[in-house]
């Protein structure tokens, strides 16, 4: 052991935080390639989970062709390591022996794996042993769990690698440090949601104090549908301090210097990067979310809706940040409700953003309909029906420009409309993609004054403000009929928020919600819009994950439900 000990008294560890894309191979692999050949200097590259097929590939791992071709690109990545440089450290669905968990399913019992590269050859792998099988994780359906992992030798040094979910629980790494690992190696692909930064760090800390061991976590950087990946790799050394921290919300490359002592090995400090502030981090999910769904997907560009609202224009605004100007193309659709406001509002908008404007009257639309739909609606008053059609009608336009130009439709609607029913079906949620889902009013208003005065790294629009001020302060307003507020229909958004939090994200029952000092007749309210929006929620399009409980993945109520939680709420 000593003179193992004395043949790797240091070593260069890179972590490789890159953007792989579901699916694509071949590019993941090309990205691996290009990561290696920056960091020459490293004698082992540290890659995130599943890196060689995307994260998370769903069913593609029930089809042979997809496995065979991962396992293709990791043989073609193991015959690099025959030059003598740098090993790699990759993740990839890979098959293993018959498991009883997994005997019906049709997929050559497929494992989450990672797999060390070296000397031309796979020198080892291990397998994910804790399948995460809850929220928008369902790996136990397409994986089968691994065994408790031992060691993997690389150059003399015992790594303990953790896949993920094993970091949440303390057996693997009580496993691995008994079985003699020296560091602990933790591939990643864990998506991002507010506060789950810290719920991280937490887990590693907790692991580093258990073992006594350092621990490097590699985390991917990526948007893939409904689901955004932040980065925010990090190394803990021994005595639990930060010894480095990559950035958020990009890809990165970071060479790590080691050296062994005494008691282990450590890791030479770095200027960690600064940690985002929390709307930070809610605009750069957005951006990154639609930035790879809309070039990941290959679309030319977006096209919305630009009512002269808050909700539009910041979407409008995250387009921009993620796109760039150019590839943004708004549209002003007035009725005869709209005022001289909004349209000026929509232009200033688009002015500050530098993206296309059209304005396209519906006026002509809702008197095609009324003419069509006279004769069957005879007898009867105007009501909700003539508002809904005025949003379809600008649903419909979307659709048209999108058809014809091969744009993007991208809808504004946000989590509180969401939840409450507050939204058109075929009207205001026609789009490809729903950048604001997840994100509350309450917090589309704050995120909107933080944009205003912060141009996040990386943005591809302007510099300054994105919208006038009389955007953010004005009372909200669908304008489909005459002086219409949402508070008519709605309760005040901050009440509403915190409602529909408590009910959605705290999974609490009405009396609960009430008893936290809500009026109980509005909170009694609030849960049946909530129940009865499902069937639109199911039709809605997909849109990044921000909270701990998203619509979609995570929220996964039935639409025909007989079950009432409304307690004993007068």
């Amino acid at each position: 052991m000593a003179e193992a000990r004395k043949a790797a008294a240091s070593l260069k560890i890179a972590l490789a935080q890159i953007n792989p894309t579901v699916g694509d191979v071949a590019g993941n692999v090309a990205r691996i390639k290009a990561a290696r050949e920056r960091a020459k200097d490293a004698d082992l590259i540290v890659f995130p989970e599943l890196c060689v097929s995307g994260y998370p590939p769903e069913d593609l791992v029930f089809r042979p062709a997809f496995l065979d071709a991962v396992a293709a690109g990791v043989n073609a990545l193991a015959a690099l390591t025959a030059d003598g440089g740098p090993g790699l450290l990759v993740g990839a669905p890979w098959r293993g022996e018959a498991r009883a968990n997994n005997e019906s399913r049709d997929n050559d019992n497929a494992h989450n794996g990672v797999l060390l590269l070296d000397g031309g050859k796979i020198a080892g792998v291990r397998f994910k042993h804790h399948l995460p099988n809850y929220g928008v994780f369902d790996e136990y359906r397409v994986f089968a769990a691994g065994d408790m992992p031992g060691p993997m030798v690389f150059r003399s040094v015992r790594l303990g690698v953790m896949v993920c979910e094993d970091m949440w629980s303390e057996d693997v790494a009580e496993t691995l440090m008994e079985s003699g690992a020296e560091l602990l190696i933790v591939p990643n692909g864990s998506p991002f949601e507010l506060d789950k930064p810290d719920s991280r760090i937490g887990h590693a800390v907790a692991r580093v104090t258990e073992t006594n061991l350092p621990l490097i976590y590699v985390n991917q950087i990526c948007g893939q549908d409904d689901l955004v990946f932040d980065g925010g790799s990090f190394v803990l050394n021994r005595d639990r301090a930060l010894a480095v921290q990559m950035p958020w919300w990009r890809e990165d490359l970071v060479l790590t210097a080691w050296t062994f002592a005494e008691h282990g090995w450590t890791c030479a400090p770095q200027t960690p990067a600064p940690q985002p502030e929390r709307l930070e981090n809610v605009y750069q999910a957005m951006v990154l979310g639609l930035r790879d769904y809309v070039t990941k997907n290959k679309f030319p560009g977006v096209v919305l809706g630009l009512s002269g609202g808050i909700d539009s224009a910041l979407a409008a605004a995250v387009a921009a940040d993620a796109l760039g100007p150019a590839r943004v193309h708004c549209v002003m659709m007035p009725s005869p409700y709209t005022s001289d406001d909004s349209l000026e509002d929509a232009a200033a908008v688009a002015k500050l953003l530098g993206v296309r404007l059209d304005e396209i009257d519906i006026g002509p639309a809702m008197q095609a309909y009324a003419n069509m739909l006279a004769p069957v609606f005879v007898g009867t008053s105007a009501d909700i029906t003539e508002e809904n059609l005025q949003s379809r009608a600008r649903g419909m336009t979307l659709m048209a420009i999108s058809n014809k130009f091969g744009k993007m439709v991208l809808s504004t609607g946000n989590k509180s409309e969401m939840s409450t029913g507050y939204a058109t079906l075929y009207g205001d949620m026609c789009g490809g993609y729903a950048v604001l889902k997840d994100v509350y009013k309450t917090t589309v208003f704050a995120v909107s004054r933080w944009r205003n005065t912060h141009k996040p790294e990386g943005s591809l629009g302007p510099n300054g403000a994105v919208m006038p001020e009389r955007v953010i302060t004005k009372p909200p307003t669908a304008e489909l009929k005459p002086n219409q507020k949402d508070q008519d229909t709605l309760p005040p958004y901050e009440e509403l928020d915190g409602i529909l939090k408590c009910l959605i994200e705290g999974e609490l029952g009405v009396e609960a919600v009430a008893a936290k000092g809500f009026d109980p007749a509005t909170v009694r309210r609030v849960y049946r819009m909530l129940k009865t929006a499902e069937y639109k929620r199911r039709q809605a399009p997909p849109g990044v994950k921000i909270t701990h409980i998203a619509f979609g993945r995570d929220y996964r109520y039935p639409i025909t439900n007989g079950f009432q939680d409304e307690g004993g709420v007068a």
